[in-house]
């Protein structure tokens, strides 16, 4: 039943990273065409700064949960590398249930406190073209409780390491 669980969760995050990853494409049209106002025309627009900013920022959230699932994070494995891999799980389920878990989860609580309230006072950017940052703020939210799903799911791959259930 967890094996599954974590299968769903895995595969969530390895096609919502696919997926928002075109958001580059976007970026790169809204970055271009900035340069292009900017510098040929000396026209910038008021809007392009925080677009991309907007785009990038997504980008980013979203790729949080995928980087963590395909193994990119940065890992200090100094110390850890030339253990087995049942020791290596032992470390990890540690280091999950320790650092990870708590710190994630009291960041997406905040982070979703953070997105009501933005919600309920309509909050505008504070800049002269003013967009809504609400939705914004939803997105971060989702996207560390994705994080935070994802972190489940590499405890329960671990804790199968350890009990010899699984060899990964």
């Amino acid at each position: 039943m967890f094996a599954k669980l974590s299968k769903a969760i895995d595969g969530y995050s390895q096609k919502q990273g696919e997926a928002t990853s075109l958001l580059a494409l976007p970026l790169l049209v809204v970055v271009l065409y900035e340069v292009f106002m900017r510098y040929l025309f000396n026209a910038p627009t008021i809007w392009g700064f925080e677009v991309t900013t907007f785009l990038y920022g997504i980008h980013y959230m979203f790729g949080l949960s995928y980087t963590d699932v395909t193994g990119g994070h940065v890992k200090v494995d100094i110390f850890s590398s030339r253990a087995s891999r049942k020791t290596q799980a032992g470390l990890n389920i540690f280091s999950t249930l320790v650092f990870f878990l708590p710190v994630m989860t009291c960041l997406t609580i905040w982070s979703i406190k953070f997105a009501q309230t933005s919600v309920a006072g309509g909050e505008l950017n504070s800049t002269s073209w003013a967009p809504a940052i609400w939705p914004f703020k939803i997105i971060m939210a989702f996207t560390l409780l994705v994080l935070v799903l994802q972190g489940v799911s590499n405890l329960i791959r671990e804790i199968q390491v350890l009990r010899g259930q699984a060899e990964s």
